[in-house]
């Protein structure tokens, strides 16, 4: 982290983060981390997608991080149920200048979804996802997402490990992670045995999973 992560980290992406810590709703598990941040900066800049979509904002870190990886002309649909700790995030975002390319949507993100598919005919119309959001609709968020982004667009699940938690019995995993241990592990299959993406599920952070759409 000292060497490789900290130094190379935007001052705005630290200085939000330094924020998110400091507010009194803050919630560690939420927050992104910053060496998940810089792969995915790095695949949004080999991507370089023009749209993209966001599920779970919290304060927006990596939405920051989105803003600042992607081509000027770039759109980002961001959706979260609750604007109180984006605003956190937004002085940051205004700050970095990249403000015109997001779209804060305030809903639950089934909706939206639902509504970018069949009435607004969005349908690949994505080059990149990524998702951090109730792990109980990474599924449904799954198959919506599999529809919206194109064939050879990517896109990127957050805590898919779960505190190390899915690699444990469930007599070592403590209470309140037991129900969120069974939904990661059941997604974790779910998504090891859909043949329409590649994969990759990385120990970044409370584990990433990467999936490019490949039919």
């Amino acid at each position: 982290m000292e060497t490789t992560v900290y130094p190379r980290e935007p001052q705005v992406l630290k200085e939000l983060r330094d924020a998110t810590a400091k507010d009194p709703r803050y919630v560690s598990a939420m927050a992104a981390d910053p060496h998940a941040s810089q792969l995915m900066s790095m695949l949004l800049r080999m991507v370089n997608p023009k749209r993209t979509i966001e599920i779970g904002v919290y304060t927006g870190y990596s939405l920051l991080t989105t803003a600042l990886s992607t081509p000027p002309d770039a759109k980002i649909t961001a959706i979260d149920p609750e604007h109180a700790s984006y605003e956190i995030g937004l002085p940051f975002i205004i700050k970095a200048g990249i403000e015109q390319k997001i779209d804060f949507i305030q809903s639950q993100a089934l909706p939206v979804l639902d509504d970018l598919l069949l009435l607004q005919k969005e349908e690949g119309s994505f080059d990149f996802a990524f998702v951090d959001a109730d792990k109980q609709n990474y599924g449904n968020y799954h198959e919506r997402l599999m529809k919206l982004v194109k064939i050879g667009g990517v896109i990127v699940y957050d805590n898919t490990l779960w505190g190390g938690t899915v690699a444990k019995p469930d007599g070592e995993v403590p209470g309140c992670k037991r129900e969120g241990k069974v939904l990661a592990a059941e997604f974790n299959r779910r998504i090891a045995a859909d043949n329409r993406v590649e994969i990759c599920l990385l120990p970044l952070g409370d584990g990433i999973t990467i999936c490019r759409r490949i039919s």
